[in-house]
């Protein structure tokens, strides 16, 4: 199994670009399922869970054709199934996002129940309650779902919570119903926008995306298109924190500021001299010691519990003591348990952890636990001095593109033991 070595070296210092987001390409895959001419997809990242996707979608009998390193075509026209195996999905949950696609368009879908992160609880009750508003038959058997519908009919559906899969899942199986459905209490993340935007071009009628309440006006047939997946801000921001907790000056290309709010606010709080162009954000520490912030993760726009990991590690950097609240997933401070190896200083009180900063970290053998988990321990051992060995490290490759190139076109000294995952 791979690992990383990292050996703590002082600031980072450069510039990178960042890659495709994965959380918007993954919809935007599946969304090729409801059409039968081609989606002509650029900018998707290579990660482990693109590459999950593909198989999903191959063994469909959809035809994905790979015109360069970062696009993808895609035609399911030829498709011969509508089942997605357990083999498949319960290494990837985003799989649950064939689901709406595959009824809308085929009228049946045969979708194991999915996995993924260990990081809490995340039912797909409101998948299928929205489903069923919208006239499909429902059956879980076998740790399958089984769903069947002639055609799908708009609804008003709300949500109980807000769930970013779940508003994709439903506004995709939309575009297709017949007449108007209307989601509300929907997720308002960039990439759901993204999604809605790759719709429209494919003929779907969507308005209202990017607030609380879209609206969808089902349409007979999509047709082909082209579009580029946006700038992965989860991405970016792992790498300004890294830069940040390492007291040095990294500049990230090719993104996009305006998803980033809520994150540059803190590493202002955090004593980041924080600048932004149209597609670019640098972030310069001035060799200054961070200061330690409060964090409480929300729903978009609030601050996103992707970034929490990342923060966490660098709070442990920071100068005074800090809180971070979880208010999204019950298990996401497994990271916290890997820190303490390093030697941070860390109090977990029901989904809220208390953090007293140290100037530096020591090195230990680690364990990564989660995806974003995986960013932390890196951060860490970033500025930890020795050298951390950081194990299961795949976690890493389902959402980090290129990470240890990235790292050391920024100076840091970290190498990958072991065959790449691909």
């Amino acid at each position: 199994m791979d690992k990383f070595i990292i050996e703590g070296n002082g600031p980072l210092n450069g510039e990178i670009d960042a890659s495709g987001a994965k959380n918007a390409a993954l919809p935007i895959l599946c969304a090729a399922l409801l059409s039968d001419e081609p989606l002509h997809v650029t900018n998707v990242p290579k990660l482990w869970d693109i590459g999950t996707t593909k198989k999903l979608l191959s063994q469909m009998g959809v035809d994905v054709q790979h015109p360069s390193e970062h696009e993808w075509v895609i035609d399911a026209k030829p498709i011969t199934t509508c089942v997605a195996p357990y083999e498949l999905v319960r290494t990837m949950r985003a799989s649950i996002l064939v689901l709406g696609p595959l009824l809308a368009k085929r009228g049946e879908a045969h979708v194991s129940l999915p996995g993924g992160c260990a990081i809490g609880a995340r039912p797909v009750n409101l998948h299928l309650m929205g489903l069923e508003a919208m006239g499909a038959e429902i059956k879980l058997e076998g740790g399958f779902i089984h769903a069947k519908a002639t055609r799908l009919k708009g609804a008003h559906i709300v949500f109980d919570t807000v769930t970013v899969t779940g508003t994709e899942n439903l506004m995709m199986a939309a575009v297709l119903a017949d007449g108007d459905t209307v989601l509300e209490n929907a997720a308002r993340e960039p990439e759901v926008v993204d999604l809605a935007r790759c719709l429209r071009a494919m003929g779907a009628q969507i308005e209202g995306d990017g607030n609380t309440t879209i609206r969808i006006r089902g349409v007979k047939d999509l047709h082909a298109a082209r579009h580029r997946v946006i700038a992965d801000r989860i991405e970016t921001g792992t790498y300004l924190v890294a830069g940040a907790a390492t007291r040095g000056k990294v500049r990230v290309n090719k993104t996009d500021p305006s998803m980033l709010d809520a994150v540059l606010v803190k590493l202002q709080q955090a004593g980041a001299k924080v600048s932004t162009g149209v597609d670019f954000i640098e972030v310069d520490m001035q060799g200054q010691r961070p200061k330690g912030i409060n964090i409480h993760t929300m729903p978009h726009p609030g601050f996103p519990t992707d970034m929490q990991a990342q923060f966490m590690a660098m709070n442990c950097l920071a100068e005074g003591t800090s809180t971070i609240r979880e208010t999204i997933f019950e298990n996401r401070f497994m990271h916290a348990q890997e820190l303490l190896r390093l030697g941070a200083d860390i109090r977990i009180e029901g989904n809220t952890a208390i953090i007293t900063g140290k100037e530096r970290l020591a090195a230990a053998p680690i364990m990564a636990t989660d995806l974003r988990a995986s960013a932390s321990l890196v951060i860490a051992a970033l500025a930890a001095d020795g050298e951390t060995f950081i194990d299961r490290i795949y976690h890493m490759d389902r959402g980090y593109e290129n990470i240890e190139g990235k790292f050391a076109a920024l100076g840091a000294r970290m190498k990958r033991v072991g065959k790449l995952i691909s």
